[in-house]
């Protein structure tokens, strides 16, 4: 366990809800923020570029309401994720927004930039980069990243291929800051062993896209309530990063999951407006046998919750 950075000192569970393309908006990340647990969401899914002012201005000052009316349990920050890729032709003008309203967490992912962690810093941010191993680890702290999100094995939607224990392990040998995991979390008890190997936060997202909140179609929550781990397919077509999706969705886009074409990286392109290719691929991770009926997202948290002290308390701790 790290020295926390002021800002996530008072969460009411060790959470960090994760940005979900497409699925996120103002209303899950107030949701989950009011639960006591960070709130997230991808600049990139505020289509047209120019929503972003109105989401943040909708996040800020709901949560400032929020916050005078119940001094005594404060709302948890909220966290704006960036894309730092070179194809995201809109980054320049989502870090202006979120200048403007100060956005106390950045998540940065498919590239680190020092530019882009002082400029978050210089409105005093706090920067997480995602990696999927120890060197890309390295290099965002060299960056001036302030912690890291460890994408393990079995997470939804871009995710890696190590071992939560190994890939904490490995992290942890040299950076004692900020660093929360990633990959089939979805019960307290596993929050609870994120931070028993060595993590500050669970990072969570499959279970957030079964909330009444989300911006999901009927039938992907529910698609997530009745499926299982086995449902999972984890290639590289869509996106052309590594990523955990249903067979389902696949099927249903006409696509066969057996004989998926192979991609290419370097046509990655997350610019522009327009929808993407993947919007109708759904992402999911493989904690989502713990999901069995779609909440909301307060329901869900005080279900985490429950979970996590039955675990301390079967710990013995």
């Amino acid at each position: 366990m790290s020295t926390l950075p002021p800002v996530l000192q008072k969460l009411s569970l060790p959470v960090i809800g994760s940005p979900l393309f497409i699925i996120s908006n103002p209303q899950l990340v107030i949701a989950q923020c009011q639960a006591g647990i960070v709130g997230s969401m991808p600049a990139l899914n505020a289509r047209p570029a120019a929503q972003l002012d109105d989401w943040l201005a909708e996040i800020t000052e709901t949560l400032a309401a929020y916050d005078q009316a119940h001094p005594d349990k404060p709302s948890a920050p909220f966290a704006i994720n960036q894309i730092v890729h070179k194809s995201n032709d809109r980054l320049d003008h989502e870090m202006q927004v979120s200048a403007k309203y100060k956005v106390p967490l950045v998540i940065t992912s498919l590239g680190a930039r020092e530019d882009v962690n002082q400029a978050v810093h210089a409105w005093g941010g706090i920067v997480l980069h995602d990696i999927i191993n120890n060197k890309f680890a390295h290099k965002a702290i060299d960056k001036g990243a302030d912690g890291l999100i460890a994408v393990a094995t079995g997470a939804g939607g871009h995710a890696g291929v190590k071992s939560p224990f190994a890939l904490i392990q490995e992290i942890r040998q040299w950076f004692d800051g900020p660093l929360a995991l990633s990959g089939s979390i979805a019960t307290g008890d596993a929050v609870l062993a994120a931070q028993a190997c060595g993590a500050d936060f669970a990072y969570i997202g499959s279970a957030f896209i079964a909330t009444q909140e989300a911006r999901a179609s009927a039938a992907y929550p529910q698609a997530l309530v009745d499926g299982d781990p086995g449902d999972n397919l984890h290639d590289t077509p869509f996106t052309g990063v590594h990523g955990n999706y249903l067979a389902p969705s696949i099927r249903a886009a006409g696509l066969d999951p057996e004989h998926l074409p192979e991609s290419d990286p370097s046509q990655m392109n997350f610019g522009g407006d327009s929808a993407k290719a993947w919007k109708d691929i759904w992402g999911c991770g493989q904690g989502i046998g713990a999901v069995t009926e779609v909440a909301t997202v307060a329901a869900y948290v005080a279900q985490l919750q429950r979970q996590y002290q039955a675990a301390r308390q079967r710990l013995g701790l």
